[in-house]
């Protein structure tokens, strides 16, 4: 008999963007495989009508509620609340706080959005994806030397992707192909201070990904592009590049692109 998933209400309020709430409701969801999770995301809660407003659509559709309000009066009205609509309401924040608190000996200023304030890591963030977005596909190669990190791989293996992530965090990240019978450029090769990282992935996840991606392209693709014994070659190309610079390889086949990020940080301590 084939197993059916249970849904159920995932309310998340947030008084920010709610990024962090959604993250962390979404791992512990993940851990219960046949249960799937109905999102309902609340951010920018941060008066006494919103929450009101919330809390109502919380009593339509009776779940589990996460929240991520700083404000001590708010977050009490809330979980007063679902405490009184017999609901499981959690602070994700609170207790994180409190242990802060406890070890650093001083209060918590409890600003909403502290996170998001345009600081300098706010604009070293943005400067990073102006860059990677600058150096995407081996874009601008004459100054790869001002990358902190430059990702290699041959087609689909998500280093625009996992470029942008990285510069999500501050990482200023360059990608360049790596395509069978075409030198890499110059400044790559000479380049001192940007940490160099291969990705690779086996035949049966290119090929599969290729595929996919002409399918779903009304462009013409060679067929080399999708034949498995040419990929073969280009990843046998890849390793060899690696085995003769010395360049770490990473195999992004079953990673997520945020897998892939923490291996390439963890590569290179001072990104952290």
């Amino acid at each position: 008999m084939e197993n059916r998933k249970k849904f159920f209400h995932l309310h998340l309020i947030s008084d920010s963007t709610g990024e962090t709430l959604i993250a962390a409701g979404r791992a512990a969801a993940s851990q219960f495989g046949d249960s799937v999770a109905v999102e309902h995301v609340y951010p920018l809660v941060r008066n006494r009508k919103q929450v009101s407003d919330v809390l109502a659509e919380i009593d339509k559709a009776p779940g589990i509620v996460l929240h991520t309000v700083i404000d001590q009066d708010l977050a009490a009205t809330i979980d007063e609340a679902c405490g009184q609509m017999g609901v499981p309401c959690v602070s994700v924040i609170e207790p994180v706080l409190q242990i802060f608190q406890s070890y650093l000996g001083a209060p918590t200023r409890r600003r909403v959005g502290a996170q998001h304030a345009l600081n300098a890591g706010y604009f070293a963030r943005i400067e990073a994806l102006n860059f990677t977005m600058d150096h995407d596909d081996g874009q601008l190669p004459h100054n790869l030397d001002e990358a902190d990190v430059i990702l290699l791989g041959v087609s689909r293996t998500s280093k625009t992707p996992t470029s942008i992530y990285l510069a999500n965090r501050g990482i200023k990240t360059a990608n360049v192909p790596i395509v069978a019978g075409m030198k890499l450029p110059e400044k790559l090769l000479i380049a001192k201070k940007p940490l160099i990282v291969c990705l690779i992935a086996s035949v049966d996840h290119i090929s599969q990904v290729r595929q996919n991606r002409v399918l779903g392209s009304t462009v013409g693709y060679q067929e080399t592009y999708t034949d498995r014994s040419m990929i073969a070659e280009e990843i046998k190309y890849a390793r060899q590049l690696c085995a003769r610079y010395n360049w770490p390889m990473i195999d992004v086949s079953r990673k997520s692109i945020e897998e892939t990020a923490a291996a390439i940080v963890a590569l290179r301590p001072k990104l952290r």
